[in-house]
């Protein structure tokens, strides 16, 4: 009961990252039982942030309005009259990644 309780606040503030990675843990109990309090409170805080850091990109994505969605690294055309550094496109993309 405390349990779903717990639940609900967490969605209720927005933490539902926060709230779903018990259960996954619990879902995969051998992988997880040996770790302590701490190590297990920072998988579930890293959960939480890398799902608000992908709403947050996803949401720019949006907000954009990019007239090619569905647009990737690999699909630029490298023309001449572009000017486009091929080197430096590489460089940048790897650093994100």
């Amino acid at each position: 009961m405390n349990d779903i309780f717990t639940v609900q606040r967490l969605r209720s503030m927005k933490m539902n990252a926060f709230a779903s990675e018990p259960e996954r843990q619990l879902a995969d109990n051998a992988n997880f039982s040996s770790l302590g309090f701490e190590e297990r409170l920072g998988l579930l805080v890293d959960c939480e942030w890398d799902r608000r850091q992908a709403n947050k990109l996803n949401r720019y994505i949006h907000n954009a309005r990019f007239s090619e969605s569905n647009a990737t690294i690999e699909s630029i055309e490298y023309l001449e009259d572009r000017h486009l550094d091929k080197k430096q496109i590489t460089f940048l993309h790897l650093q994100i990644h």
